[in-house]
């Protein structure tokens, strides 16, 4: 039933093949054996770690305490080798080797001149190891053949004679393990120097023609991820009419700038710079340089933690982490720091994605103010057997009809994640109920086949059901009365005040549905079903339990009205309870005494009492004992010199105060109270920036045909959300950062 009301054209899954450019024989020659690939990464995991500059000549050469080279960022990995490479076995010249064993042996030191160009001593571990096997490990190998790699070979009374085990490890076969990581380390040192050779060849010229022309890729690239336009296209063949948005923007750049053109025109194949890869990688370093903004700007201050979790199109699970924090300058900031996949929501699986993210970016547990997991919008879910009608209803938006009295294009589909879309859908549904019905007719007027025509009839029949009007009807109330609430949430500059209000009203006005609400509910559903010629059974049977199947209609009748009732009142009493949980009685006395930091409340009458207890009961970690002590005097005179100025009188919210105190200097004089501000900003009420997120998310994955990787597409939602962070960069720097990642061919400084 969904295949049948997908949009009509959806993209097929097609190759996408890396065209280049035409160019010239003019540029600086290139040898073929510089792109000889290295075989490391065949099998090997991929390192979660952060992108960090690594000081070569600080790396551990302890042979028991070294990282293994796959633990590094896969960037580095070339260059620690050959650090390593360089430096050369480890060997050092002991007067005596520790002897262990049963035989009280030891290493010998004659054994370097027999094994120079590999083997290795640690004096910490007492073993033997190879140096070549080490830096082309693969952990995911047969155990055995890690001996010379992790744990170290000691077994000395087998070294020597006809079954030497050191012989054994170099092997007779000329493709042995150890033969072949011989020969990667001598291709990867060859590379190497002729990438060197090559770069030495370079005029300031020519780099300066290099980084313009990286330059204009990496613009290109920014301006396609801002928008949230497709890089690639479906056929980027020589002979496709339409090579993909980036190369055909590349196109448009070259016919307005010669000088880029004609840079372009003589680069070599091999250094476009313009495939996926390249894309990724650039895309990489925008995403880190934003993370290390953000993470710079929390620095050690307070922050609040908020995630939520749900479904992509291809119905994996992802959680989406935001900072909430303020910055120096007074400002709330909400910043959407990473998309983390995971294989289930469970809490433990969501805590390690969250405790490695923090860890990764070198952010304190400690310094979490406030935890928010919203569950992907609970609180408007109806947890009743109708659901599915409901989720079928969903998808009306996706019909590709054409324009007349029968468009529907204002049916807004609901997105998961947004609570006020799911009222606006239920509230337009039964506002266009009779152009709906029309569509379904239409659609199984025209159906192609029986199959269509069975899955529109169905669709008909659910409709225009009375079971149905009645859910839709019952949303329609539920929702009416939380909309505002949800409303005030998604807001970022937060109203606690208002949010503490509409939190009670909200659990009022319920309540008061539930108490009152039946008869009204019923009155205007048999009104809305006799307007649109639907059924409607008997509202006012008296249900009767009976064992076994019912015995006629009327007992059927009966039954289902038992069941309605049951369900409102199950509707209801989940939404009280939801809303019980997420505002209880913690929570709310957390914003009643945080509220007489309100400005308007403030002037009203300042609750210095109110704000003692806040410290002492929610915040008393970020208070010294001596800070307790003087905090009620500073508090007085907060009242009296700040609270009475005529420019604090024009403050309406929190966020208004906690900037005009760092602009006024009055958070350095009364920094206990400013703590106090910052403090209860961090509170994890807001949720639209994760709101924003998923909805991006959806937008990308669908306009990217859903075939974007995990890390390409948390790189690309990173610049997108980020923007006006991202847009600060340089693309100067953008080209250091990406020269840095690891070498090139040609040089860009």
């Amino acid at each position: 039933m969904l295949d049948f009301f997908k949009r009509k054209g959806s993209t097929s899954n097609s190759s996408e093949v890396n065209v280049e450019l035409p160019t010239t024989n003019d540029a600086i020659p290139i040898l073929e054996n510089v792109g000889v690939p290295i075989l490391e990464n065949v099998g090997v995991p991929v390192s979660q770690t952060q992108f960090q500059r690594i000081d070569l000549d600080s790396l551990d050469y302890d042979l028991g305490t070294r990282k293994q080279i796959w633990e590094y960022h896969v960037n580095q990995r070339d260059e620690i080798r050959r650090a390593y490479i360089k430096k050369g076995s480890h060997q050092p010249p002991l007067e005596t080797f520790k002897k262990s064993g049963k035989c009280n042996l030891s290493f010998q030191d004659f054994w370097y001149k027999n094994n120079s160009k590999w083997l290795e001593y640690s004096p910490t571990t007492d073993a033997a190891y190879c140096l070549p096997c080490f830096v082309f490990h693969n952990p995911n190998v047969v155990v055995g053949q890690n001996t010379f790699i992790v744990g170290g070979f000691r077994n000395w009374k087998k070294v020597g004679g006809k079954d030497c085990y050191f012989q054994g490890h170099i092997g007779k076969d000329p493709n042995s393990a150890h033969r072949v990581a011989e020969q990667m380390c001598k291709d990867l040192m060859n590379q190497s120097q002729h990438l060197q050779r090559v770069v030495d060849h370079f005029t300031t010229e020519q780099i300066a023609n290099n980084r313009l022309q990286l330059k204009a890729t990496i613009f290109i690239f920014r301006y396609l991820a801002f928008q949230a336009i497709a890089f690639r296209g479906r056929d980027e063949s020589f002979s496709s009419l339409n090579h993909g948005n980036f190369h055909e923007s590349l196109g448009i750049m070259t016919f307005w700038n010669e000088k880029v053109a004609e840079i372009i025109e003589k680069t070599p194949k091999n250094a476009t710079y313009t495939s996926l890869r390249i894309q990724k990688e650039i895309l990489h370093v925008f995403s880190a340089k934003v993370k290390k903004a953000i993470q710079e700007e929390i620095s050690d201050a307070k922050f609040c933690i908020m995630v939520d979790e749900a479904r992509d199109e291809s119905m994996k699970e992802q959680m989406v982490v935001v900072f909430r924090y303020v910055d120096a300058e007074g400002f709330v900031k909400e910043h959407f720091f990473g998309l983390i996949h995971v294989v289930d929501t469970a809490a433990l699986t969501l805590k390690k994605g969250i405790y490695s993210l923090l860890s990764q970016h070198c952010l304190d547990i400690q310094n979490i103010r406030g935890q928010g997991y919203d569950g992907a919008s609970n609180i408007e879910q109806l947890k009743v057997a109708n659901a599915n009608e409901i989720a079928r209803l969903i998808d009306l938006e996706e019909f590709e009809i054409g324009s007349g009295l029968n468009q529907i294009g204002t049916l807004q589909r609901p997105v998961e994640t947004r609570w006020s879309s799911h009222f606006r859908l239920v509230s337009n549904l039964l506002r266009m109920f009779t152009s709906t019905v029309e569509i379904l007719q239409n659609i199984i007027d025209d159906a192609i086949d029986g199959e269509h025509r069975a899955e529109g009839e169905s669709s008909y029949d659910g409709l225009t059901s009375f079971e149905f009007v009645f859910i839709l009807h019952l949303e329609k109330e539920t929702m009416e009365i939380t909309n505002k609430l949800c409303q005030a949430l998604q807001n970022q500059s937060q109203d606690i005040l208002n949010v503490m209000h509409l939190v009670s009203s909200t659990k009022a006005l319920i309540q008061k549905f539930r108490d009152d609400g039946w008869d009204g509910l019923v009155t205007t559903m048999i009104s809305f079903c006799e307007k649109h010629c639907i059924d409607v059974l008997d509202m006012n049977a008296r249900y009767v339990a009976r064992r076994g199947r019912a015995r006629n209609q009327q007992d059927n009748v009966t039954n289902k009205h038992h069941y309605r009732v049951n369900i409102f009142y199950t509707t209801i009493d989940s939404q009280l309870q939801e809303l019980n949980y997420r505002f209880n009685e913690d929570a709310m006395e957390l914003l009643r005494l945080s509220s007489a930091l309100e400005p308007r409340e403030a002037l009203k009458s300042f609750r210095i009492s109110n704000l003692c207890l806040l410290v002492k009961n929610f915040y008393p970690q970020d208070f010294t004992d001596y800070d307790k002590q003087v905090l009620e005097k500073e508090l007085y005179h907060f009242e009296h010199n700040v609270v009475q100025d005529p420019e604090f009188k024009k403050l309406k919210i929190l966020s208004e105060l906690s900037q005009w105190l760092v602009r006024t200097g009055n958070s350095k004089h009364y920094k206990l109270v400013y703590r106090m501000v910052r403090l209860v900003l961090t509170l994890p009420v807001s949720t639209a920036t994760i709101k924003q997120a998923f909805s991006v998310i959806k937008v990308v994955k669908t306009d990217f045909r859903n075939k974007m990787e995990n890390d390409f597409l948390n790189d690309y939602l990173m610049l997108y959300i980020e923007k006006d962070i991202a847009s600060t960069f340089s693309l100067d720097s953008i080209v250091d950062d990406f020269e840095d990642l690891k070498e090139r061919r040609v040089p860009f400084s």
